[in-house]
Order: structure tokens, then sequence, then C-alpha cells
């Protein structure tokens, strides 16, 4: 027996795979009593599961190297048959978040490796509790691609993706809840993704609407000076509106300036406190 552990020990450190030890997160394995994932029935059990494993994933409950339970381990756990289980494994992996192999079990893969690209990745990532880290990321995603994506909706914009644009940013005017807000303010800055006319933007598109909701409603919620920030929206819509791609790339800058104000200032607060 010890021999055959030895081996299987041997063959995860030869193949680049995480040994099961003892201290979590260096390719420890999860005991099954530690989770606590509800029970689930229904056809739909695989993607709620892979839901679950991925927040968890995400939050850092299981931190990479971790090798998780077994088949039989989540099926006892959860209620759910193996196949089930089997195919929210496969999900999980297609996304690069977990890999495995017979006889060692699947495992979370470093962060780099993820398929950040899928939309419920992202979201996966954005529950991580470093929460200034995801904002900073998705900032600088944005200092990349909006600037000229406004540019260029200020050129190539027709008449039915300006009254979109101009749409969603009245709307966001008007909004009443946060969510209505936030809802809207996604809304506007995809249209003007869709208005610069390029196709290379669109798979960016869907990767920047799951991002910015998460981010929208920290900073909704953090400006005190709303009117200052539908101003500047409003700027976009005008200089947009307008066809004036410079114009609309300083002020795109200028709101991108003020998210990154208030994501600093909230980094500052528990400093200074």
């Amino acid at each position: 027996m010890r021999g055959d552990v030895a081996q299987k020990r041997r063959y995860s450190i030869e193949k680049g795979v995480p040994a099961r030890q003892e201290t979590p997160g260096t390719g420890a394995r999860i005991p099954a009593a530690r989770l606590a994932l509800p029970r689930m029935t229904g056809g739909s059990v695989h993607s709620a599961l892979a839901n679950e494993i991925g927040l968890g994933i995400g939050r850092g409950d299981y931190p990479p190297g971790t090798i998780l339970p077994t088949e039989a381990e989540w099926s006892a756990m959860l209620g759910a048959s193996r196949s089930a289980v089997r195919e929210a494994v496969k999900m999980l992996t297609a996304k690069n978040l977990l890999s495995s192999r017979p006889r060692i079990g699947s495992w979370v893969e470093p962060r780099e490796r993820w398929n950040l690209l899928d939309p419920d990745v992202l979201n996966w990532y954005a529950s991580s509790p470093n929460r200034e880290t995801f904002l900073k990321t998705v900032q600088e995603f944005r200092h990349i691609i909006e600037p000229e994506a406004a540019a260029l909706a200020a050129m190539r914009r027709s008449d039915e993706e300006m009254q979109a644009i101009s749409r969603a940013c009245a709307e966001m005017g008007m909004s009443r809840t946060l969510s209505e807000r936030t809802a809207a303010d996604t809304r506007f800055h995809m249209a003007i993704l869709r208005a610069a006319g390029n196709e290379l933007l669109l798979p960016l598109g869907a990767l920047i609407d799951s991002a910015l909701e998460g981010l929208f409603t920290f900073v909704t919620r953090e400006v005190n000076n709303l009117r200052h920030a539908q101003d500047l929206h409003e700027e976009i819509e005008k200089n947009i509106r307008l066809q004036r791609p410079a114009a609309a790339r300083k002020s795109v800058l200028r709101l991108l300036a003020n998210t990154d104000n208030v994501i600093a200032t909230q980094r500052r607060m528990p400093e200074e406190t």
C-alpha cells in the first residue's frame, strides 16, 4: 500500500500534477465534509453544480492546486448522479478552471490559465474577495478598448445605433434604482461598442458586458455626485452624436479617470479610518 501511494506521488510530481498534501492551496484534497453546496435536482443539475464550484473557485475557497472531491463524494454530498457531476467537471475543464487525470482526480488550475473570455468564468472571477484587483483589471481593459471604440462610433454610427446610445444615456439619468442605473450604464457602453463597426469588438463586447455590471454597481454605489457622472456620459453621447471622434475619445478618457478615482478613493479608505 505504501508503495502504491509513493508511486502515485511520484507520478504527480513527474507529470506536473498536484500531489495530495495536507495543506490547502498546495495540492491539498478538500474533504467533502468541508463543502456546503445546496442539494439540487432537475435537468440542469450539472450546470448548477458547475456554477457553485466555479463560484467557490473564484472566491478562493478552492485555491489553485486544490484536488477536489471525487465523483462519488460529490454525488453523495449533493444527492446528484455521478453523470451530472461528471458533466459539471467537464464544463469547468473546458473553461480551463480544472484539469484532471485518472486515479488522481480533478484539481484547480492557476488563474492565468482560466478562460476569462468566458462570461461565466469572468463572473466567478469577479466574486473574488480581492475586489481591488478585479476592478483594476476591468479598468485597464476599458482604457485599452473604449476610447478608440468611441472615436470609431463617432465616425461610423448609424442613426439607429445613435438612438440606442442616446436612449441608454437618457435612461441612466431617469433611473430610480441602482439596478436600473447599472443596467442602463451597461447598455450605453455596449451600444457604443456596436456602433464602432468593428466585428472583432463584438466578442470583446460580450466580455465587457459581463464585467461592467459588477464594476458599475460598485462605482454607482460609491459615487456621491451622480449628476457629475451623468454629465460625463452625456458628454460622450453628445460628441458621438455630433460625429467628433477626437472629442469622443477625450470624453471617454475623462469618464474612465473619474472611475479610476472612485476606485482609488475606496482603496484608501481602510487605511484612513
